[in-house]
């Protein structure tokens, strides 16, 4: 991911403190590959936890990037209902709603 498409503050850690950055990104790198799940699954993955950590960014941000990667909008609100749940009914809404943000546009 570029630094045109980061959040903006994690795109203001990527510019003055590159050298974190790419550490982090490599870290990352190496966690996707470390087992065998794919890249959608993956992603799913990642929204729900960013979900579980009620992180109304970073669930921007995943949303997001699975919307341009072909996910279906259907499939990110999944993930919103299936925190219900283990969440509660507050934070399986506010999911939702943060991933309709993107997806009722």
């Amino acid at each position: 991911m570029s630094q045109e498409q980061l959040p903006a503050g994690a795109g203001k850690v990527a510019e003055q403190y590159p050298e974190v950055w790419d550490a982090y990104a490599e870290l990352g790198k190496a966690c996707a590959e470390a087992g065998p799940l794919d890249a959608r699954t993956r992603r799913l993955v990642k929204l729900a936890l960013a979900v579980g950590a009620r992180s109304e960014g970073a669930v921007h941000s995943h949303a997001r990037r699975g919307l341009e990667e072909g996910e279906s909008p259907e499939a990110l609100k999944q993930v919103a209902m299936l925190a219900i749940p283990t969440l509660g009914l507050p934070a399986g809404v506010a999911a939702l709603t943060w991933i309709e943000d993107l997806t009722e546009k």
